[in-house]
């Protein structure tokens, strides 16, 4: 039996929400794994068995395009690097001195990012609406590094766990840039996830090796296999498959607005699992964030069409 417009549309927002959360939960459970799985560790666990959960999936994909594959090595490298290296460790980093509710916020300016980048590297149309949705929400990222205090901003006294997250939301804005530029053949979305997540572990592994040589080993208890799991199937797999899935049933438009809500569930799951509480310079930040990345990305409206007046 086939769903009716309105059971359809209940199910496309569910999923919606339900993935907006997926995502966010990364930023919760990563700082709640900071005292105890090292960053590089985490990331490199987190791809790893993200990568064999879906491996049976995309294992046709990965067999049938398999030169495809290995003719990018390069790229997919480079990939892993942004996406997986930077995006996953260097935020695990911050997340060990900054809260979830600061990552989260901060994070949630990737869009705007993505688009100043793809402006400036590909020479894309720029509206004076889009330039004053960046400027608003690159001040509300200003506002969450200072704290709301202006003594920071003249002594430059930042936390260096929110420079780490806002290094980590611009290497996702870059790897999504690239991933849009991706030529030749087109993957399947499972096959192009199941490649990256790969090209994240190997590129991992030599610094996961030293992180533990230096004394930082991931020590196996079932408190750090909650924690990976966590992030891999749930920040992962399920926020991948459900965001493909709103983009086929909403439009990729509209289930791109997700990142908007993401902070909304960041600040909702941090108050609940680790008790972090919204400052005012949270609220702040985020009336300045949200509108500006909403200026900055969603599409104008439409004009109205006009016909020509009669004689």
């Amino acid at each position: 039996m086939t769903q009716g417009p309105r059971e359809g549309s209940l199910f496309a927002y569910t999923l919606f929400l339900l993935g907006s959360a997926f995502m966010a939960s990364n930023a919760v459970i990563g700082r709640a794994a900071a005292q105890v799985v090292p960053p590089v560790g985490l990331a490199f666990w987190r791809w790893l068995v993200a990568f064999l959960i879906v491996l049976p999936f995309a294992w046709g994909g990965l067999v049938r395009h398999r030169r495809v594959l290995l003719s990018r090595w390069k790229q997919f490298l480079a990939l892993g690097a942004l996406g997986m290296g930077i995006s996953g460790a260097v935020v695990y980093m911050g997340l060990e001195q900054t809260s979830a509710t600061n990552a989260g916020l901060i994070y949630a300016t990737s869009p705007v990012l993505i688009f100043a980048i793809s402006a400036l590297a590909l020479g894309e149309a720029v509206t004076p609406r889009q330039v004053a949705g960046i400027l608003l929400a690159m001040a509300g990222v200003l506002v969450i590094l200072t704290r709301g205090e202006i003594e920071a901003l003249l002594g430059f006294a930042f936390n260096r766990g929110d420079l780490l997250v806002l290094a980590g939301a611009a290497a996702w804005a870059v790897y999504t840039v690239l991933l849009r530029r991706t030529g030749g053949t087109p993957l399947p979305v499972v096959t192009q996830f199941a490649a990256n997540a790969l090209s994240g572990v190997l590129v991992l592994a030599p610094f996961y090796a030293w992180e533990t040589l230096s004394g930082h080993p991931v020590v196996p208890t079932a408190e750090t296999a909650l924690r990976i799991g966590g992030v891999a199937l749930v920040a992962s797999v399920l926020a991948f498959l459900a965001y493909q899935k709103t983009i086929v049933l909403l439009g990729p438009a509209r289930a791109g607005t997700a990142l908007y809500v993401s902070p909304v569930w960041v600040a909702l799951l941090a108050w609940v699992a680790l008790g972090e509480r919204l400052q005012t310079f949270h609220l702040m930040g985020v009336l300045l964030i949200l509108p500006g990345v909403a200026l900055a990305t969603l599409p104008a409206a439409p004009r109205p069409v006009t016909r020509a007046s009669e004689a």
